[in-house]
């Protein structure tokens, strides 16, 4: 389990790197879009997490922090949703291509600041 639990991580963050990729190759001045690399970034991230916490329910003393995961889940929702109802336009506001990447940068954070592996005692 330890094995798939690693793979799922890595494809998680993987996916995370696609969508903020994505966002920050488009700073500066032009039109933003929503790409491919960032529809499969975000579906890769949300379907890898969830699959995440599917296996750490699974394994033996490990304690799953429902509060972060639903929190994480809410974020991660809102940008698969903001992300595939805009894949088709040919361009975004530049509210929403800021949004995004505010969000995903939130759930980055979230990720790495809500947990004890980071805490320093």
């Amino acid at each position: 389990m330890e094995t798939v639990r690693l793979i799922l991580l890595i494809a998680h963050i993987l996916g995370f790197s696609a969508l903020i990729g994505g966002l920050l190759a488009q700073v500066g001045p032009g039109d933003k879009k929503v790409t491919g690399v960032m529809r499969d970034g975000v579906g890769t991230a949300f379907l890898a997490g969830l699959l995440l916490v599917g296996v750490l329910e699974g394994m033996d003393g490990v304690e799953v922090d429902h509060a972060k995961v639903a929190v994480k889940l809410v974020i991660g929702l809102i940008l698969l949703v903001l992300v595939m109802a805009n894949l088709r336009k040919e361009k975004i506001p530049n509210g929403l291509w800021a949004g995004l990447l505010v969000l995903s940068v939130a759930e980055v954070c979230v990720a790495v600041l809500w947990s004890s592996a980071h805490s320093v005692s």
